[in-house]
Formats: structure tokens, sequence, C-alpha cells
């Protein structure tokens, strides 16, 4: 890879992006939607604020492609890809779910901890779906 953003590093990080937004999405829409609010309802917005959530969507990716992606591919190991995808979004997601399980009152702690494992879930996938597509389809 040459220079810090060579049209590889931006094509891998949209190839990321559109994968964990897809598979984001499946998980906000459709399985966990009712759990949310069932158990948020009490501090949910009416509608999401979009611009945060595409700032969140596009820095996490820039996480995951540096510390996990990226260094994946250099190493050509899909298994660093996934375990490290896996640890990545366990310390991301849990940054969030236990500073609300500390702060917020009522917080539950089933959210907390099915939220820990969705985060190591998806970025496990992310990571490893992302680096086998990227390196199917483009020569690493």
């Amino acid at each position: 890879m040459s220079g810090l953003f060579s049209m590889e590093l931006v094509r891998n990080y949209f190839i990321a992006l559109a994968v964990f937004l897809l598979i984001d999405m499946v998980w906000l829409l459709v399985l966990s939607k009712k759990l949310y609010s069932e158990k948020l309802g009490y501090i949910m917005a009416k509608n999401p604020n979009l611009s945060a959530a595409l700032i969140f969507y596009m820095i996490f990716i820039a996480g995951l492609m540096f510390f996990v992606i990226q260094p994946s591919l250099a190493a050509g190991n899909w298994q660093h890809a996934m375990y490290a995808g896996l640890f990545f979004g366990l310390v991301t997601y849990a940054t969030y779910d236990l500073t609300n399980l500390a702060t917020i009152k009522d917080w539950p702690i089933s959210i907390t901890i099915i939220d820990l494992i969705w985060g190591s879930f998806i970025s496990a996938a992310t990571a490893l779906i992302s680096f086998k597509i990227i390196t199917a389809f483009f020569k690493q």
C-alpha cells in the first residue's frame, strides 16, 4: 500500500463499510428492534439522529480498518482478521455499554450483555468477510 489515502485503502474502507451496514441493518431493523424498544423505550428518541449514526459508522470502520483489516491483509491472515475483529468489537462496544451501565439509571444489564456479544460478532464478521472479499477479488 502506498500513501496514507491510497485508492486501495479507500476501496477497502468502503467494502468494510458496506459489509458492516448490511449486517447492522438486519440487526437494527429486523432482529433487535422490538428488544431495544422494550428495554430502552424510556430513553429512545422518536427519530434517530442519522448524522450521529453516520459519524459513528465512519469512525468505527476507520478504527476497524486501522487496527484489524489492513494489518490482517498485510499479514495475509484471515484468522487474525476474525479474532482481532472480535476483540476490537468487544472493546468498542464495552466502552459504550459499560459506560451506560455505570452512568444511566435503570440501564438494563441484559442490553449490555447482548450488545457486547453483538459488537464482538459484527466486528469479527465484518473483518472476516471484508478480508475474504478483498483477497478474493483484489490481489493483496
